[in-house]
């Protein structure tokens, strides 16, 4: 196979670990019916029960829950009692899989593999000619970003995110105008114009759907200080003392004309808000990063190709702080600070100002 002299005992090694690979990306899969379909949550919720009465419990078909089950025991994430034929889902397991844990709860991300399933023809073909998969490619991502980022801005975007710039709860209170690029359907910009009424919060994306979906919440928690338009963030009008962008500029096909957009829009006190992947711009210092190969499949088949796709920088998710630090440095931002939630393993929190 190889002119190289071979390490036997590397190569066996190395063996183990791809059909390791292989049972982890199915059990993946497995692990998206699980959360979609409620099934972690009810189990958590259960003590030993045979599959009709799991599937009695969340009103399923017992023969597709009996053969999830299978591959949950065999994947070692469910406990089964052949005596009585019972399955288990224990509680130090369950911390990392079901919706109650928020932030921690990994299945959630799972859901990002069957997604990824339907644009494969369509990366393997970008591959050999260039150019990306268009955004309107897939058809849950809007639904699946927006579950992912509820689960961790319903818990810390007031309480802990806003605190991370100095005196920002406090402007907040008294009244700001506050615009939110990248919006997608508009969650964030709905929980802080709920928890601080006298400010003024607009949300910006390109996605009709997604300003329609922010319309809707907007309407049903009877919101008067939140307003979405469908719009290109990299033209941005108006002046505004706050501005967000919650994990969208290394998607966008043109990042620096938006960071420059960003910084002509903010007033001169103004603070811009930037949430994103917390990484390197080195390959070898991504290399101990506890998602570091998650971070560079969603960039192969979202994040990169998409911004590609619109003839654009094709950033990808691993940008990297240092780029980032520069990137808004050219932009206009003299005085940048890198923060960090406790918890969030995903994300930096870039807090930038203008002038020196």
């Amino acid at each position: 196979m190889t002119t190289q002299t071979m390490d036997r005992a590397k190569q066996e090694e190395f063996a183990g670990r791809a059909v390791q690979i292989l049972n982890d990306s199915c059990l993946g899969f497995l692990c998206s019916l699980g959360h979609r379909t409620g099934l972690f949550d009810t189990m958590a919720e259960l003590p030993s029960s045979t599959s009709e009465q799991i599937a009695g419990a969340t009103g399923l078909n017992e023969r597709y829950v009996r053969e999830w089950l299978g591959g949950m025991t065999v994947g070692g994430i469910v406990e089964y009692t052949a005596k009585d034929g019972t399955y288990r889902l224990p509680p130090e397991h369950a911390a990392s899989l079901v919706r109650a844990s928020g932030p921690d709860n990994m299945a959630s991300l799972m859901q990002d593999f069957a997604l990824m399933g339907i644009v494969e023809d369509q990366v393997f073909e970008a591959f050999k000619r260039g150019g990306g998969v268009p955004y309107s490619a897939y058809p849950r991502f809007q639904d699946l970003q927006a579950e992912e980022t509820a689960r961790v801005y319903d818990l810390a975007l007031v309480d802990s995110i806003v605190p991370l710039v100095s005196g920002l709860p406090e402007r907040l209170r008294e009244g700001l105008d506050a615009l939110d690029i990248g919006t997608g359907q508009g969650h964030a910009v709905n929980l802080l114009a709920k928890a601080f009424p006298a400010s003024r919060f607009r949300g910006l994306d390109i996605s009709e759907q997604g300003i329609a979906a922010a319309r809707r919440e907007t309407e049903e928690r009877g919101l008067e200080n939140a307003t979405f338009d469908v719009a290109d963030s990299a033209e941005l009008t108006g002046e505004y003392d706050l501005i967000t962008a919650f994990d969208v500029i290394h998607d966008l096909a043109r990042p620096a004309r938006t960071l420059s957009a960003v910084a002509n829009a903010l007033r001169d006190d103004g603070v811009f808000l930037m949430v994103d992947i917390d990484a390197s711009s080195k390959l070898e210092e991504n290399v101990d990063h506890p998602l570091g190969p998650a971070l560079y499949t969603f960039s192969v088949f979202y994040c990169m190709t998409v911004s590609l796709a619109e003839g654009g920088a094709g950033l990808g998710t691993v940008w990297g702080t240092q780029t980032a630090r520069r990137m808004l440095a050219e932009a206009g931002f003299g005085d940048v600070e890198v923060c960090r939630v406790e918890g969030d393993i995903l994300n930096a929190y870039y807090v930038a100002r203008k002038g020196h």
